[in-house]
């Protein structure tokens, strides 16, 4: 793990702490992470982030609607995966907004049946 990712784990992890960003955490991830970053803060902000939990298990994954005209939906695990073009190059905005989101419960929340996730899963 590279010296760029502990100051990130860090920050993420003081952030699900309190559930709120300061200044200061919100200058390091948006110098970490730069367009990505600034862009997930406003898919958070136009409340683009569900998380959809399955039933009883609890499992979860991330559906974020994107910030294009199409306003395409997709569905990621913050830290490992998002079905987007850009994942296979960097980490993207859908992630982060997830993360973000998350972090400061801020999520649509949809609980479904485990079936219905395994479903959803199947697509991916």
């Amino acid at each position: 793990m590279g010296p760029c990712r502990l100051v990130a784990d860090t920050v993420w992890k003081e952030i699900e702490s309190t559930h709120s960003v300061t200044e200061y955490q919100y200058s390091i991830l948006n110098f970490l992470f730069g367009k990505n970053f600034e862009r997930a803060t406003r898919i958070v902000d136009q409340k683009c982030v569900k998380r959809i939990s399955g039933q009883p298990s609890g499992r979860s994954i991330f559906q974020v609607v994107g910030e294009s005209k199409r306003k395409e939906e997709y569905f990621c695990f913050p830290e490992h995966f998002c079905a987007c073009y850009s994942f296979f190059y960097d980490i993207c905005k859908h992630q982060l907004a997830a993360r973000l989101a998350a972090s400061l419960r801020s999520c649509i929340e949809v609980e479904v049946s485990d079936e219905e996730l395994a479903f959803l899963l199947s697509k991916l």
